[in-house]
């Protein structure tokens, strides 16, 4: 049994594509036959050099810019990315951003903005894509977690929450969703190399290494992989999992 794996025919949106695990998630999917609707809030210009590398795959791409935790802004992507592509499949929800701060000196809007871009973000994205998966029975969701949505993180309260809250929607969707055939996973990456975790202090990169059981930090790959096998017809019977890819830190 052949376990290439081949989305040919399939449609991907991936929010937060311009650069980092999106980019590698956006070309990952590209390279085994999807076409890919490329979402980002900011960043156009990387999210054109994306649309070009994946054209040059032979696939198809469109740039579809927007504000994720806006729900007319979520509509809009998704009703173009639909005109110009085609009906879609998959939603790779990865859009994120940083606020850090110790909890005592972290400005409720730094929480809030934190909490809009993951946790509403993809609530609103997976609610307007399900509604069309839902009545074709047919499509898949992967929502970005994190290792610190399961283990908490100092200085990372806004973002730890959030991560959580999407632990928590990505079983609920999973079971709302089941029935017509919709699976919804989640990965839970450790530390991986991106430009967010390169510009960490030396130090502290290497703490987490020595507290990483393969230590090393992840690749963007490791993560574009993971969405890739969730993605595939390898995972048919799986939902409403998450999947660490975090070298083994939530032991």
């Amino acid at each position: 049994m052949s376990t290439t794996i081949d989305l040919t025919g399939n449609i991907a949106l991936v929010t937060g594509a311009g650069r980092g695990i999106g980019r590698e998630i956006a070309t990952t999917l590209a390279a085994a036959g999807c076409d890919v609707a490329i979402n980002d809030f900011a960043g156009e210009e990387n999210c054109e050099s994306l649309k070009l590398e994946i054209e040059t795959m032979g696939r198809k791409a469109v740039v579809v810019m927007g504000d994720v935790g806006d729900e007319e802004s979520v509509n809009g992507m998704i009703d173009y990315a639909e005109t110009e592509l085609g009906p879609l499949t998959i939603l790779v929800n990865n859009a994120g951003i940083t606020r850090d701060q110790v909890v005592m000196m972290m400005d409720a809007a730094d929480f809030d903005s934190v909490i809009r871009t993951h946790l509403r973000g993809t609530f609103l994205l997976s609610k307007a894509a399900a509604r069309r998966m839902f009545r074709r029975r047919n499509g898949c969701i992967v929502n970005m977690a994190s290792v610190v949505g399961r283990h908490g993180n100092a200085g990372q309260a806004n973002y730890a929450a959030a991560k959580a809250g999407i632990i928590g929607l990505t079983y609920s969707l999973a079971k709302e969703l089941g029935a017509r055939g919709v699976r919804v996973n989640a990965i839970a990456p450790g530390y991986i190399d991106t430009p967010m975790t390169q510009a960490l202090p030396d130090e502290v990169k290497k703490a987490i290494v020595d507290s990483t059981p393969l230590r090393s930090m992840g690749e963007a790959a490791d993560v574009a992989n993971a969405v890739l096998f969730l993605t595939s017809p390898l995972a048919r019977y799986i939902t409403g999992c998450v999947l660490p890819v975090d070298g083994g830190m939530g032991i």
